[in-house]
Parts: C-alpha cells; sequence; structure tokens
C-alpha cells in the first residue's frame, strides 16, 4: 500500500505561487494514476488536476486551467503541482491521491490512496 505526503503548502498574497509536492513511500508509484483534489472550508473536497502513469496526459478542473499544472518524476516517486496566479478561491487543503479504480479521473472514489494534505491560504 503506497503512503502519500503533501508538502509546499503555505500563505501567499493572491497572484502569487506556489509548487506542492506529494512523496510516495514506495516505486510502485510509477503504476498509479495521480490527481489533486482540494477541499475549501466547509464545502467538499473538489477535483483539481490528474495525470496518467507516464505523465503524457493531464486534465484540469475548469477553475484551475491555465493556472495550474500537475507534473511526476516517477524515478523520485513524486508528483507535483505548480500553482500560479493564485486567487483567494483557491484556498483550501490540497491532497494528492493514487487512482486504482477504472473510471473518470474527477470522481473522488476512485483514488484509493491519499495524502493528510496540505493546507494554502491566499490572501486578497
Amino acid at each position: 500500500q503506497v503512503q502519500l505526503e503533501e508538502s509546499g503548502g503555505g500563505w501567499v498574497q493572491a497572484g502569487g505561487s506556489l509548487r506542492l509536492s506529494c512523496a510516495a513511500s514506495e516505486s510502485t508509484f510509477m503504476y498509479y494514476p495521480m490527481g489533486w483534489f482540494r477541499q475549501a472550508p466547509g464545502k467538499e473536497r473538489d477535483f483539481v488536476a490528474y495525470i496518467s502513469t507516464s505523465g503524457d496526459t493531464a486534465n484540469y478542473a475548469d477553475s484551475v486551467k491555465g493556472r495550474f499544472t500537475i507534473s511526476r518524476v516517477n524515478a523520485m516517486n513524486t508528483l507535483y503541482l505548480q500553482i500560479n496566479s493564485l486567487k483567494p478561491e483557491d484556498t483550501g487543503a490540497y491532497y494528492c491521491a493514487a487512482k486504482v479504480s477504472v473510471g473518470n479521473y474527477d470522481r473522488e472514489n476512485l483514488y484509493d490512496y491519499w495524502g493528510r494534505g496540505t493546507q494554502v491560504t491566499v490572501s486578497s
């Protein structure tokens, strides 16, 4: 069972940037499609971005297209999320997750392994 740990969150002013990282505990990481989700205070957790095992395919929520970039380095067992042009509505806990089940990449229930999250706070 792969374990995931996010890092890189913090407090940033609107318009700023952050790079989130997600470190996997083992090399089986390369076999999992991966996703990023976020949960704003008082709201449900939402899909943010998805990347295939090879990194050749990436998909994004409409709200982050053009500002967020998901990437991975399988040799380092690490997933990234580059976040640019941050907005206050991007505030929330960001989670990385490994997708095991077949199905739509934006469905939270198809991801079986989750990190504990890293907090991103954007001030206006």
